[in-house]
């Protein structure tokens, strides 16, 4: 008499299993949620926002950001993938932070630290694949203190879209070689060294402007990576600037191209510079395509820098310089 019991206590557990894992399977996550300030959306932060994301996402969602100035310091993990910060606009959702090497905080990091080092002192750092920012401005106000960065981004497949990325040293980290970013209409200003980093990026229709006398980019791409920077039909600006360089290498096998970019007087006919190091002019990739205006010098420009043929520039489409791992054509 026993055995039906039995049986029939297995037959509900294995329904209640089945029952378990199709709940799981089709229960409904948010695909979407707004933040203001004023208390009218989902949340107040941007940072609760992006905690509300379910955890490792298969599909986009949408953080609609109101107009407003955020004093935050955002991380987003690298559980939360598939996250997008869309602002209301441009010039009124503004993300800010202001840390920079060597500024203190209180107690020690995990390290033992008390000191904002170059790759803390972010206001948003992105490690999860698949982030998207549109129609925000992000900012390191610190000044000219040193390294304080505004975007700091380790994750694969980012797109920025139609931002202002404002700080002066070192305001973007395009960081880890296995991480590839697509930047559009955007603005990027800063000081030294203010695009930098190991990633694989594209910036095409970007302004960028250089505040004072320096480098623009300090790429640092790894060997055997087939693409560093690539800048396509940019704008090169400055106010007061009279002396920069399109680039130097922040470590051997730097590559760095600009493709039909407009070039402000700025420039310096040289463009490029060896940090130092006349062996990086043996490993450095330095190129241009087609440079316009008062700042495009091919004649005069570094003799280890190249002029592509229009037979290399075939090279240059979206589909061949993210095709690492898979190939991703950013779309928006």
């Amino acid at each position: 008499m026993k055995q039906p019991l039995i049986f029939s206590v297995l037959s509900f557990l294995s329904i209640l299993s089945v029952s378990l894992v199709h709940s799981q399977t089709t229960a409904k996550y948010p695909t979407s949620f707004t933040v203001s300030k004023d208390g009218s959306g989902n949340f107040k932060t941007i940072q609760e926002a992006i905690n509300a994301v379910r955890d490792l996402s298969q599909v986009q969602v949408k953080i609609f950001i109101k107009n407003g100035i955020y004093h935050e310091k955002i991380v987003v993990p690298s559980y939360k993938t598939k996250v997008s910060l869309i602002g209301e606009s441009k010039e009124g959702t503004i993300i800010t932070n202001n840390d920079y090497t060597g500024k203190a905080f209180p107690g020690k990091d995990l390290l033992g630290r008390d000191k904002f080092m170059t790759f803390t002192s972010y206001t948003i750092l992105v490690q999860g694949d698949d982030f998207v920012a549109e129609n925000l401005t992000i900012e390191n106000t610190a000044g000219r203190v040193g390294q304080a960065v505004a975007l700091h981004i380790e994750g694969d497949r980012s797109i920025i879209n139609n931002c202002k990325l404002l700080g002066n040293q070192d305001t973007l980290y395009t960081a880890t070689e296995n991480s590839r970013q697509y930047y559009k209409d955007c603005y990027i200003e800063g000081t030294t060294d203010f695009i930098f980093g190991e990633a694989t990026c594209v910036f095409q229709n970007c302004t960028i402007k250089s505040l004072t006398n320096s480098y623009i980019t300090a790429a640092s791409t790894r060997p055997g990576q087939a693409f560093g920077y690539v800048f396509f039909d940019c704008k090169l600006i400055s106010d007061s600037a009279t002396k920069v360089f399109l680039g130097r290498p922040w470590r051997p096998n730097a590559k760095t191209v600009f493709i039909n970019t407009e070039m402000g007087s700025h420039i310096l006919p040289v463009g490029w510079d060896n940090w130092r190091d006349t062996a990086n002019e043996k490993t450095v990739f330095y190129a241009e395509y087609n440079s316009k205006g008062p700042g495009a010098n091919a004649a005069g420009r570094a003799k280890w820098s190249r002029q592509l043929s229009g037979k290399e520039l075939q090279n240059y489409t979206l589909e061949n310089i993210f095709r690492e791992q898979r190939v991703w054509i950013p779309s928006l």
